[in-house]
């Protein structure tokens, strides 16, 4: 996601930023080094060395701090993102639990109701779109909890666990 302009706002103490149509906002509490009264923002733009990714700010006293646009979309938990990090932790539980499990992995497949091809090239840390959906109603219906207290394998529908 590309910045396409940025501005500060001392009143509300945050950076204003326009990226892909979206308006975000990101305070002043969140970058390093901090503005203040004594050391206020002389100048913000958008980072063109970072390929308009993130943006640059630049204190009266000369410190200057970049920001980028995952840390502001992380802050205002913006939807994308957030799926992709559950995405990820869940496909790094899902392999740690198939290294620890006693089952074979024909058998696994077989349980998931996929085919060869399809396991392994979901096997990396980011797996393809069209396997997520699968992947996930294999796990418990609280997929926000990482780290469920039984197994991943369910027999068809009846959500009853294979221990």
């Amino acid at each position: 996601m590309k910045i396409r302009l940025v501005k500060h706002n001392n009143r509300k103490k945050a950076f204003e930023i326009r990226a892909s149509g979206k308006a975000l906002q990101f305070p002043y509490s969140k970058v390093n080094p901090r503005p203040r009264g004594g050391d206020p923002i002389e100048r913000v733009f958008v980072d063109k060395e970072m390929g308009s990714e993130s943006f640059t700010y630049v204190l009266e006293s000369g410190k200057e701090g970049t920001v980028h646009i995952e840390q502001v979309l992380e802050y205002n938990q913006d939807p994308r993102l957030l799926r992709d990090a559950l995405l990820y932790r869940l496909t790094i539980e899902a392999q740690n639990r198939l290294k620890r499990s006693a089952l074979s992995k024909r058998e696994i497949i077989r349980r998931l109701g996929t085919m060869q091809a399809v396991r392994l090239r979901a096997r990396g840390q980011v797996m393809a779109r069209g396997a997520s959906p699968r992947i996930r109603e294999h796990f418990p219906s609280r997929a926000r909890d990482v780290s469920p207290p039984h197994s991943i394998f369910w027999v068809g529908k009846s959500q009853s666990p294979v221990r």
